[in-house]
């Protein structure tokens, strides 16, 4: 999953920034290495010693990157059972339908 994803499906208030934010400060168990961020590419270079162990980690369980050390999202997304998905729909919300500022 991204960040994104997950931010929408928590609602109003969350964006993938804060999601990132909870990983970090998540409890030891928590599958943190399995999120990504929206280009496919791991977002904690900076955060997790070594800097490529959430490469490492998710190559393990067979996900592979290509030479800019981005996963192909078609291939690897997840999207949950419990959210009704049309082929053409995703997670993320158009730019379209969002609305900014004011109330729905």
């Amino acid at each position: 999953m991204t960040y994104g994803q997950i931010a929408e499906l928590l609602g109003e208030g969350y964006t993938p920034r804060i999601v990132g934010f909870c990983m970090h400060s998540s409890p030891e168990g928590t599958p943190w290495h399995r999120v990504l961020n929206a280009q496919g590419a791991t977002s904690t270079g900076r955060v997790v010693l070594p800097h490529d162990k959430q490469q490492r980690l998710l190559e393990q369980e067979g996900v592979v990157f290509n030479e800019n050390n981005r996963c192909d999202l078609q291939t690897y997304l997840f999207i949950p059972k419990t959210r009704t998905v049309s082929q053409k729909a995703t997670l993320y919300k158009s730019a379209k339908s969002s609305k900014r500022g004011g109330k729905s």
